[in-house]
């Protein structure tokens, strides 16, 4: 469901939207609210039109045996990788693995994967710097799962035999922890000499909370954004009003139209 839209007239100074300074929009969806379940952070860069991706966003998988049949239903593609566990490819190619079960009453979103160049180095940033547990770790298939709870969506890292390419959709990872934590964390990934790709600021969203926040980036580039829970908590309330918001948003895009009466393609990322 949609949880909340926002637009916003100019880029991000924490560059949420990628590295592209027009217009765009952001739009949460999950299968509750965020204070308890991992939610999608779908943005859209008015006037581009497509993204080459890379294979650094290996997909989500989600318990769903409803997701299986919608997608059935509506003569959706989908492909059995393993016995029960279907692949979707999402409008842009984005994967989705959906396992043929009775949907979890918690959060039914397993896990993200993730491609990283050296399994090891990954695993040893992500759990001894950002204090990650290891779940699971197989050197033979050159994965590891982690995550910071049990009850929480996992981190799985997949090796990809080579060098992580990010294409040029630029998504990122979040995670919302106590305010007093942030300075911590920025402290420690300077002593470390590890990458801060924004340092610690406040961002502002429009009507509604200010937010701390601090991005990092871990071996292979993958970013990872920290925020203060606390203004977090406030700022992602969910938005009865979120889906007419998106329709109305949706609906006053024209650029499709433009794009087409003067006989031009939106732009490739």
């Amino acid at each position: 469901q949609v949880l909340r839209h926002e637009e916003f007239e100019e880029g991000c100074k924490a560059s949420c939207n990628g590295p592209y300074d027009g217009k765009w929009s952001k739009t949460m969806v999950g299968y509750g609210p965020e204070d308890n379940h991992f939610v999608a952070e779908l943005t859209y860069n008015y006037g581009i039109g497509e993204y080459r991706l890379g294979n650094d966003f290996l997909g989500i998988t989600l318990v769903s045996s409803q997701a299986v049949s919608n997608a059935k239903k509506m003569g959706w593609p989908l492909r059995e990788v393993t016995t029960g566990i279907f692949e979707a490819e999402a409008p842009g190619g984005y994967k989705f693995y959906l396992e043929d079960k009775e949907q979890l009453k918690q959060d039914p979103v397993l896990k993200v994967t993730l491609g990283v160049s050296d399994l090891q180095k990954s695993v040893n940033y992500w759990s001894d710097l950002l204090g990650m547990k290891i779940y699971e770790k197989d050197e033979e298939k050159q994965r590891a799962l982690l995550g910071y709870a049990d009850n929480q969506c996992k981190l799985e890292l997949k090796a990809v035999g080579g060098a992580v390419d990010h294409g040029t959709a630029f998504g990122r990872i979040a995670f919302s922890c106590a305010k007093e934590e942030l300075p911590n964390i920025e402290a420690l990934m300077k002593k470390e000499n590890q990458k801060i790709l924004t340092p610690l600021v406040s961002l502002d969203t429009p009507g509604k909370a200010t937010v701390q926040v601090i991005i990092l980036a871990d071996p292979d580039g993958h970013e990872i954004c920290f925020v203060g829970d606390e203004a977090f908590r406030d700022l992602s309330k969910v938005d009865p009003n979120g889906n007419k918001l998106l329709d109305d948003a949706m609906a006053a895009d024209n650029s499709d139209k433009w794009f087409a009466a003067q006989k031009m393609k939106k732009a490739s990322a």
